[in-house]
């Protein structure tokens, strides 16, 4: 007779889990390094702001009791700097977690998520979890083919993602075609806009999404603490939401899900204005600097409007380059094939990362 076995859910078994960036300290464990940059994650060089890091120190005191619930004072701080409906914010422990959460609000097993290959890591999983459908249509130069993702929409889409700019491959689409998509999505599919890099896009790129989510309650967008404000590792993401979709959200959200130090440390980031452009411009200037250089050894960057380039390596794959960089102490991150992604980090860090390419290409390895 066969015995009962504990099982997970099926649908799990599709659910790639979501790798990180490889972590300095394993590194240094792995390969007996002192010295080791990261440029893996698109984490901000410049970190946090030094109001934000004394609102943390001073949230910490208060470390033993339950954090307000409802994000009171940093909901009201964002409705105030966007002149947003306090009802139509989100909060989440990054956007990925909003993520998550507009899938659980919003799937049903058998409705279809859409987006394009080449894009964030988590979309499949949002999917997957709800047992719907992914869906996932081809790119164009490394950028969302709109006229592609509307060819694809179903009477069983439910979620479209678009990563505007997108993640990894840095681009953005033409704020014209958006806006046209915007208007063909049926108003029974939730058109998510995902600009975690939104601060760091050239303004003249910058789409109006607000007032498309003003117009069309079945339109969010996803924004972040963790990119230009350099709050990653305090984990705050928020959405400028429709008070329908805010309140869908509201049913399936964790309690407690931002922590306290997290809110006060996010209010005081999104008051230093100086902070973020001081932060934006170090990623501009280093940018440039990066693809002029990249190229002297053969990468082809892709043109990005974030803090991080993607690159076609010029010989090997993403994964053996990702390998001989680690031997000089510098993280950057593999892509699938000839590819990797690399995080814009201070001209000491990018002249360091050139340098190990050089010495790589000038050794008798042969990626």
């Amino acid at each position: 007779m066969k015995k009962n076995v504990l099982s997970a859910r099926k649908c799990l078994q599709a659910v790639v889990p979501y790798q990180p960036g490889k972590p300095i300290e394993e590194v240094q464990r792995e390969l007996g390094l002192k010295d080791v940059i990261k440029l893996a994650s698109n984490e901000n060089p410049l970190g946090p702001s030094a109001k934000a890091m004394r609102a943390a120190e001073k949230a910490v005191a208060a470390a033993a009791m339950y954090p307000d619930g409802s994000c009171y004072r940093l909901r009201h701080a964002l409705a105030k700097f966007y002149d947003w409906n306090p009802e139509g914010i989100i909060l989440g422990s990054g956007s990925n977690e909003l993520l998550l959460l507009l899938g659980q609000a919003f799937l049903n097993p058998g409705d279809e998520v859409l987006t394009s290959q080449m894009s964030f890591a988590v979309y499949p999983a949002v999917a997957q979890l709800a047992e719907a459908r992914f869906v996932a249509t081809p790119m164009r130069e490394f950028t969302f083919d709109l006229k592609a993702l509307s060819k694809a929409v179903t009477d069983r889409t439910k979620i479209i993602f678009i990563a505007n700019p997108n993640n990894p491959t840095g681009t953005m689409v033409s704020p014209t075609e958006l806006e046209k998509f915007v208007r063909r999505v049926p108003a029974s599919c939730l058109l998510v806009l995902d600009e975690a890099y939104y601060e760091y896009t050239d303004p003249l790129w910058r789409p109006d999404s607000l007032s498309w989510v003003l117009r069309q309650p079945n339109v969010a967008v996803l924004r972040t603490f963790s990119k230009a404000y350099g709050l990653a590792g305090m984990r705050v993401g928020y959405g400028l939401v429709s008070p329908e979709v805010a309140h869908a959200v509201e049913r399936v959200r964790a309690p407690f899900n931002v922590n306290h130090i997290a809110q006060e440390a996010a209010m005081a980031a999104l008051a230093d204005s100086l902070h973020v452009k001081r932060s934006v411009a170090l990623a501009r200037r280093e940018r440039e600097w990066l693809t002029v250089h990249l190229g002297k050894y053969g990468f082809e960057a892709v043109p990005s409007q974030t803090n991080f380039v993607f690159a076609n390596v010029p010989r090997g794959t993403g994964q053996t380059w990702f390998a001989e960089l680690m031997k000089h102490g510098v993280i950057i991150r593999p892509m699938p094939g000839p590819y990797v992604r690399i995080t814009l980090g201070t001209r000491d860090q990018n002249e360091r990362l050139i340098e190990a390419i050089k010495a790589i290409q000038n050794s008798s390895f042969n990626v």
